[in-house]
């Protein structure tokens, strides 16, 4: 029988208030609420990098938010869990668009 899928869950955030400090809170707030969950293959939460600036790359971001889940019932608890509400009543107010990519992987 084939192993079920990894989710993985991408999020960019466009802010409101786009300054390396406003960046940095948001990463620390993901680094706060949202690592630690049940399932997390992977995290990882950061900037907009200044070095990568090909002609193919979307920069329209100023933070993303990379999470793999084991399965999609991990993904689904994640998403009611109420650290994962504490974050978005936290930093919701900067955002000026948020941009969710889900996809599912093959599990390793």
């Amino acid at each position: 029988m084939a192993a079920e899928p990894h989710v993985v869950h991408n999020v960019f955030f466009t802010l409101h208030d786009n300054s390396p400090a406003a960046c940095e809170k948001l990463v620390a707030a993901c680094d706060k609420y949202l690592t630690g969950h049940t399932g997390v293959v992977y995290y990882s939460a950061g900037v907009v990098s200044p070095r990568l600036t090909r002609p193919v790359n979307d920069r329209a971001f100023d933070v993303a938010l990379h999470v793999v889940f084991r399965s999609l019932a991990d993904h689904d608890a994640y998403q009611a869990h109420p650290r994962h509400h504490d974050f978005i009543n936290e930093s919701k107010p900067n955002w000026k668009q948020v941009r969710v990519f889900d996809s599912e992987v093959g599990a390793a």
